[in-house]
């Protein structure tokens, strides 16, 4: 998967790739599907939400730039796969889950796998979790059709913030990062996600 999914598509960080290829995929999905855990696309995981493709956990993960001290907000925990690969990347990871019985789940696998730098929050990830602001780095594992200001608000000065933006079929991959001045937007090219349901994404 490294390889053939990662390395050959352009990811280069080596701390990413590293992370990858240690956290086990086929444990965050269902074992009916674990045959295919390492294939280049999405998996369902239920609850109507999926397991991102790995390419795309990585394509995200390295566009946040991490050194291994940051701390990262997380908006859409799902299975815990790319939460894990954050908390191999960075000091504290603070995930939230919209879908209480995804979030129960994944703190169990979580705990069983020793990662004890992740909190978990069930809630509106929209609104970020501002009594853990601000952040340096904050990843959006949803589709959103604008860009939520609390996560804007709650971003350091120099963090950058990963956000599938767009309508419900597709979604441009962006990276945010805020600057004494301003922000500052790029394009990382075309992506389809599930919806971020919340008060500023998609309603309910």
């Amino acid at each position: 998967m490294v390889q053939e999914q990662l390395v050959a598509r352009g990811i280069k960080d080596p701390r990413v790739l590293k992370a990858m290829g240690k956290v086990s995929r086929h444990l965050f999905v269902e074992e009916a599907l674990a045959d295919r855990a390492y294939d280049d696309g999405p998996l369902p995981i239920g609850e109507k939400q999926t397991i991102s493709q790995p390419y795309m956990v990585g394509l995200m993960t390295e566009a946040l730039e991490l050194g291994g001290d940051e701390r990262v907000l997380e908006v859409g925990t799902g299975s815990g796969y790319q939460t894990a690969v954050l908390a191999e990347l960075s000091l504290n990871v603070f995930s939230i889950e919209k879908v209480r019985s995804l979030a129960v789940r994944a703190r169990a696998l979580l705990d069983e796998l020793g990662y004890y730098n992740v909190a978990i929050h069930v809630g509106d990830g929209t609104l970020g979790c501002s009594d853990h602001a601000p952040f340096d780095a904050i990843l959006v594992t949803a589709g959103s059709p604008g860009l939520p200001q609390p996560l804007v608000d709650q971003l350091s000065v120099g963090g950058r913030l990963v956000i599938p933006l767009g309508d419900e079929q597709s979604q441009v991959l962006k990276r945010v990062r805020r600057t004494a001045s301003g922000l500052e937007e790029e394009h990382l090219g075309e992506c389809r996600f599930v919806k971020l349901w919340g008060k500023y994404g998609w309603p309910d």
